[in-house]
């Protein structure tokens, strides 16, 4: 393992509640560590609850614990139990995946799957019973905080459950707004109204209240033993809905359509604004969370966010939050794509796609480290500039894309154990010191493949009883997904514990700005500068991801002396004004910290 001076890596006491509720509160965006995790993959602290108080087979239940596509039984108390493996692990904020009261089952015959994700909500108000209650939630929050973590939620405004049916078809195609506009009377006859719904003059209460039809491109209904399944009431009623068919994520389509037949909720009317503000406003107020990621934020309309995104910093802050981390979902690894949702949207961050494919494709051999100089470069473009970048959640794999490891095993199918071991620990390192807010997939830490995307990525962290993930070969280990993975002496757990150690000792490694030294078109050297925000002493952070070792000189501020090594191996001084000489081993890095600027 490579060496790291860092601090000690275990034995953090848990704060007192003030304490920790104090230095929690007063943390910026950019000085956490995030874990993510599905409850329902996590751990199962209560048998009780795996079949949610509903009983029947797996297509009522949603429960069965030998098929990926269903609940397997992690939940709420499991998670608050394993606080201290978190903690342990470094991470001072966890991003939960939502908790809301699901659909247990839907799809269509023989293709059904469970909500057991959390994307498939009917009630916004309270827990899911395979996961808990809302009281179980606050004890949550509450043991999180008194160890100093921050716990955000995972949130969805775009859509509900697939309730809403059409008389016409099942799945059925789009429709768009010139062949079927808005009309008093359905089917796109009669009188037009504002078919648009943007803009200052159409988003009034006023406007909306003269559409009172909700078959104006389909016939919807909503099956009798549904009526009444959504929370809060009003959500059961089809005139808050879109009802134009599945969308083809292009075009119009991307903000209107059915996200694959989810009902997609009209987030242009006011009633929808004020109900979705009150609704998440009330977990704020209830649960005094830290933060919320949101899922699908591109499908909705920017002046959504316009209204919402502003409410809920309000909300916080009369909590007494006043560092709310809101980020929202924008699946897409161009930059200037993500750049426009923080300035167009106005959303205060996005999740960093464009880090995780450029790293992914760097890490794996598959380009040259320009590929991340680009990602960086692509920075002034975000609402705020680079301060903004600086608090972009950044990570390498996720529940939908797939693992960082199951990239870097594609791209390199006959690399050793070792080799492959050796890569993903770079690509933790990249993620660990970089600007960003570093965010740790539960069970990368522990060596997790997977088979790809979606549902082969959400394996269990607890035994699991899935024979695709059980036969999968970790990384870093013996162990296989058939028992529980909680390996604090995992190589990939130590590695993570001692960067998420030294990036929260060094300001420079959380609120520091960072500047390019060098990047090339072939794997190799890629070197970057973070300076302390208020001494302003350079850290000089270096990678490189050759399979072969790496020595050269790096260009340095000229004021920059005295380096002293915070990992890997680095010279105690520079070789002339201005540059350093380093080297590097194969897939390795360093930290070098110059004393202050003379």
């Amino acid at each position: 393992m490579m060496r790291l001076h860092a601090l000690l890596l275990f034995g953090a006491s848990v704060l007192s509640a003030p304490a920790a509720a104090q230095s929690l509160r007063d943390r910026l965006p950019e000085d956490e560590v995030l874990y993510f995790l599905l409850p329902d993959r996590f751990e199962n602290g209560d048998t009780a609850n795996d079949r949610g108080g509903l009983k029947g087979d797996r297509l009522v239940t949603g429960y069965d614990p030998t098929h990926k596509g269903f609940f397997h039984g992690g939940d709420l108390v499991g998670l608050t139990r394993r606080l201290d493996y978190i903690q342990a692990l470094g991470a001072t904020a966890i991003w939960v995946g939502p908790i809301f009261r699901n659909k247990p089952v839907q799809g269509p015959p023989g293709q059904e799957s469970a909500g057991y994700h959390g994307y498939w909500v009917t009630d916004f108000t309270r827990v899911d019973p395979h996961f808990g209650t809302n009281a179980e939630f606050k004890a949550l929050v509450d043991a999180a905080h008194a160890r100093g973590i921050k716990v955000y939620m995972d949130i969805i405004a775009n859509h509900t459950a697939d309730v809403i049916q059409y008389r016409e078809c099942g799945g059925c195609e789009y429709r768009g707004r010139a062949d079927y506009p808005y009309g008093r009377k359905g089917g796109g006859k009669g009188e037009a109204i504002n078919p648009g719904f943007v803009g200052d003059q159409a988003q009034t209460a006023e406007n909306f209240a003269r559409l009172t039809r909700p078959d104006y491109a389909y016939t919807p209904f909503v099956p009798a033993a549904e009526k009444d399944v959504k929370r809060p009431a009003w959500l059961n009623d089809p005139i808050y809905y879109h009802n134009r068919g599945n969308s083809t994520f292009a075009g119009e389509s991307s903000l209107l359509g059915d996200f694959v037949g989810l009902d997609d909720v009209m987030t242009e009317n006011p009633r929808v604004i004020a109900g979705m503000v009150e609704i998440f406003g009330g977990w704020i107020d209830r649960f005094g969370i830290d933060g919320f990621r949101i899922d699908t934020a591109r499908h909705v309309n920017p002046e959504f966010w316009a209204a919402f995104v502003p409410a809920m910093l309000e909300r916080a802050k009369a909590k007494g939050i006043p560092n709310f981390h809101i980020f929202g979902e924008v699946a897409d690894p161009d930059t200037s794509a993500l750049a426009r949702h923080t300035r167009v949207d106005r959303l205060p961050a996005v999740l960093d796609f464009a880090f995780a494919r450029a790293v992914n494709a760097v890490s794996a051999g598959e380009a040259g480290t320009d590929r991340l100089a680009t990602v960086f470069a692509a920075d002034p473009l975000y609402e705020g500039g680079e301060a903004t970048a600086r608090r972009l959640p950044t990570f390498l794999g996720n529940h939908d894309q797939g693992r960082a490891a199951f990239f870097i095993r594609k791209a390199n199918p006959k690399a050793s154990a070792e080799e492959l071991l050796a890569r993903d620990r770079l690509a933790h390192a990249m993620l660990l010191l970089l600007r960003g807010v570093p965010t740790i997939y539960s069970g990368d830490e522990q060596g997790f493949v997977g088979d790809g995307g979606d549902q082969d990525a959400r394996e269990d962290m607890f035994a699991s009883r899935v024979a695709v993930y059980n036969d999968n070969q970790l990384l870093g280990t013996n162990k296989t997904n058939a028992t529980a993975n909680f390996d604090t002496d995992h190589p990939l757990f130590r590695e993570i514990a001692t960067l998420a150690k030294l990036r929260r000792a060094h300001p420079a490694l959380t609120r520091g700005r960072q500047q390019l030294r060098f990047a090339g078109d072939k794997p190799g050297l890629f070197a970057v500068s973070r300076f302390d925000p208020v001494a302003g002493n350079e850290y000089l952070i270096a990678f490189n991801s050759s399979p072969q070792p790496w020595t050269g000189n790096i260009e340095v501020e000229t004021g920059s002396a005295a380096f002293t090594a915070l990992a890997g191996t680095c010279p105690a001084g520079a070789a002339a004004p201005g540059s350093i000489a380093l080297s590097l081993p194969a897939f390795g890095y360093a930290v070098c910290a110059a004393g202050k600027p003379q």
